[in-house]
């Protein structure tokens, strides 16, 4: 009963509204309809396994791949995003990822919880992607961890930060597909191997621009032992068709 009252005097003292423009919403944390309506969301046809987005007019067929996927190349068994990254979801991304605005993790988190409505997977571990430590002392947060923490909730999954250790390697921004595959070869260790053996993982990150991280951390978990490992971000690059 006090917790009830409680939260009716947070909420109007402090109304839920848009945590991009301000309006009012119904629900702390949500977007409203203008601001969601924005974003260029996933929830057309796409590949099965990665959840690329085909093209405008491609038929929905269940099971359909994409030509990475149905070759056996990709490393993970399972990825989906979002939305795709372009201007509205990078002004919404670079602010939570460099600037502080945390309470961007609220409807970001939600939408993935969404973005994976479709696959049938039962994590055992929600892992965000490691920052090194350098980089976590300079930014004072890890960007992932604050995705992963409602995803491991919903999931009720282990949440995994300390299984895996980051080496330092410059940033990967303006390299090409090829280099960033090069950049974060051996970046990830296993360290805790026995936590690791014989479970699945839903790796957590903001932004999948080539997969290769994504890529090397599924590498080096399935050689220590992962039954599986799947992958969750809020926006991702596509080609333009």
């Amino acid at each position: 009963m006090v917790g009830k009252i409680f939260h009716r005097l947070i909420d109007f003292l402090f109304p839920a509204s848009c945590p991009l423009c301000s309006a009012p919403v119904s629900i702390h944390g949500e977007l409203c309809g203008d601001c969601w309506g924005c974003f260029d969301w996933i929830d057309g046809p796409h590949c099965a396994v990665c959840g690329y987005p085909f093209p405008d007019g491609y038929e929905n067929m269940p099971g359909a791949m994409c030509p990475v996927c149905a070759s056996g190349l990709g490393e993970l068994d399972v990825v989906r995003a979002t939305c795709r990254y372009d201007d509205m979801s990078r002004s919404a991304m670079l602010p939570f990822k460099h600037g502080g605005v945390i309470k961007y993790a609220t409807f970001m988190s939600r939408a993935m919880i969404w973005a994976l409505r479709d696959v049938d997977i039962s994590p055992d571990i929600v892992m965000p992607v490691p920052l090194a430590n350098r980089r976590l002392f300079h930014r004072g947060y890890n960007q992932a961890t604050l995705l992963a923490r409602p995803i491991s909730a919903v999931y009720n999954a282990h949440l995994d930060f300390d299984s895996v250790r980051r080496k330092y390697r410059e940033n990967m921004g303006h390299k090409t597909h090829k280099q960033r595959f090069e950049n974060i070869r051996g970046v990830f260790n296993v360290i805790k191997p026995e936590k690791i053996r014989g479970k699945k993982i839903l790796l957590v990150d903001d932004v999948m621009t080539s997969g290769a991280t994504f890529t090397e951390l599924s590498r080096v978990l399935k050689r220590a032992g992962a039954a599986a490992v799947y992958g969750v971000v809020f926006c991702r690059v596509v080609r333009a068709d």
